[in-house]
């Protein structure tokens, strides 16, 4: 980054210093989500009464979401400029507040700067296929992808915000070797903030997920904070083992014994506050998708045109924030229409037999019984089938999954109804063997609502596109409910 001359600061200083003036007046707090997905982070925000102005996106799907639910109200001339795809490499501030009709000038549009820059290149999951990529021993250090952070440092000096918050994967913290998290507070002093970061798992605060992420805070010096605060836990959760080994992966360029590092460890939640939402009591008031269902007779386009009711059941308090306790988006329908599932003959079978916590091995294991069982069914009609035969290989085909248990050990994983749910991912866009529903009665992955209400999108809250790109959507998306705690805290600094 360029030096920053004095008379830049003072003209900075006095920008956002009109702005903070405006929004005590006003109380609006006008926000640009970069990077935004299909609203995760949107959704928080506007859940803690920030005026979502605009969102920033690359992908064709998430930006349509993003627009239909949050600029619906405008003329469809505008709606379609902010349902279409934008790319912040290619597009300057001053475009974007141009094509979207942002009032007043660059450093006067917005008030609040959010987002999560693609974590991809950040996550280790993904660093093998970096490598093929690239044939470079360490291409995740050289994937272009990782410097998108740059470029939200870029519209953070154009915009002036007086608030910024950033998200991303643990992996931030230890990227090559970098703690990009730390280098991007240090350029935020540079350009007049206090900024500090933390790591935050969302079942810690009412999410019925696993999902550990980075989230940084930053305030522009003219709100004269002293310390940047974070959310506390809301709700008790031990963690499983794994998660606690990603964070100490992810913390190794921290030294503890330095007191100029940025980053805050969060309080531990304590036992005495109520127990992290289960799986269970997030999906239960959905609809059943049993046997005779139209998802799991015939392979057809999933479509959302077909309302599923909700059952007659009891509700319990995340239900009715689901239905329709979220501002703005409680659903105005009596059921859903996206409660769709993929298509799975071969597998339903094993999906109820399989306990809760299984995964693939058990997984494997059970098919096999399944194909030793039908070989015996056979015999038992007069039929034999000789091991090694094609028709042995055709019906161990039908029966059994064709992948090794030694090498996708986690491909599969059946929840636990008990239990908040590990970590969605956007591979629920490729399958979603990761989370078969726990119920052995149903025998099938979750639908599309299912792994909304797992990420705490409220059921008024739509998706474009078609089942693919919505899982998607979903599994990429910061959960509504955490990215809210956050801009509570946010709010309390903001004063509006």
């Amino acid at each position: 980054m360029n030096v920053i001359t004095q008379s830049e600061r003072s003209r900075w200083s006095s920008v956002r210093q009109n702005k903070l003036e405006a929004l005590r007046n006003t109380g609006r707090a006008r926000t640009l989500d970069l990077f935004a997905g299909c609203g995760g982070i949107s959704l928080g925000f506007n859940k803690a009464g920030f005026e979502i102005k605009a969102g920033i996106e690359i992908d064709k799907h998430a930006a349509k979401t993003h627009a239909m639910n949050f600029h619906s109200h405008l003329d469809a001339e505008q709606l379609e400029k902010h349902s279409n795809p934008h790319d912040i490499t290619k597009l300057e501030p001053k475009d974007i507040v141009e094509e979207l009709c942002l009032k007043g000038n660059v450093q006067e549009a917005i008030d609040v700067l959010v987002g999560g820059p693609p974590c991809q290149a950040f996550a280790r999951v993904g660093r093998s296929k970096l490598r093929e990529v690239y044939d470079h021993p360490e291409a995740f250090k050289v994937d272009p992808r990782g410097n998108l952070y740059l470029r939200y440092l870029d519209y953070v000096k154009a915009f002036q915000p007086l608030a910024i918050m950033m998200e991303n994967v643990p992996d931030v913290l230890n990227y090559g070797g970098h703690n990009i998290a730390e280098e991007v507070c240090e350029t935020l002093e540079e350009l007049g903030y206090i900024a500090k970061y933390t790591l935050m798992n969302s079942v810690y605060f009412g999410v019925p997920e696993m999902r550990e992420r980075m989230i940084l805070i930053a305030y522009a010096e003219e709100l004269d904070v002293e310390e940047v605060q974070f959310p506390t836990p809301t709700h008790f959760f031990e963690l499983p083992r794994g998660y606690h080994s990603s964070r100490q992966v992810a913390l190794k360029t921290i030294n503890p014994e330095c007191v100029h590092h940025r980053y805050i460890e969060l309080a531990e939640p304590s036992e005495d506050l109520p127990l992290a939402i289960t799986a269970e009591e997030a999906l239960k008031d959905l609809p059943r998708i049993p046997d005779d269902h139209r998802c799991k007779l015939k392979k057809a386009p999933q479509r959302f045109t077909t309302l599923d009711p909700y059952p007659e059941t009891e509700l319990n308090d995340y239900a009715r924030l689901m239905r329709t306790q979220w501002p703005n988006f409680s659903n105005k329908d009596s059921g859903v229409y996206d409660h769709l599932i993929r298509f799975l003959p071969r597998d339903y079978p094993i999906f109820s037999r399989m306990a809760p916590g299984d995964q693939y091995p058990e997984a494997h294991r059970v098919a096999m019984e399944m194909f030793e069982e039908a070989l015996v069914a056979e015999r038992n009609k007069g039929i034999t089938i000789n091991k090694g035969s094609v028709s042995y290989e055709e019906l161990k085909k039908k029966i059994v999954p064709p992948y090794d248990p030694s090498k996708f050990p986690n491909k599969w994983r059946k929840m636990e109804p008990d239990q908040p749910a590990r970590t969605l991912m956007a591979h629920l866009g490729k399958d979603s063997y990761s989370h078969i529903h726990y119920d052995s009665s149903q025998s099938r992955t979750i639908s599309i609502r299912e792994a909304a209400r797992l990420q705490s999108f409220p059921d008024g809250f739509k998706f474009a596109g078609s089942m693919n790109p919505a899982f998607k959507q979903i599994g990429n998306a910061v959960p509504p409910l955490m990215s809210y705690h956050v801009a509570q805290c946010i709010r309390e600094k903001l004063e509006f």
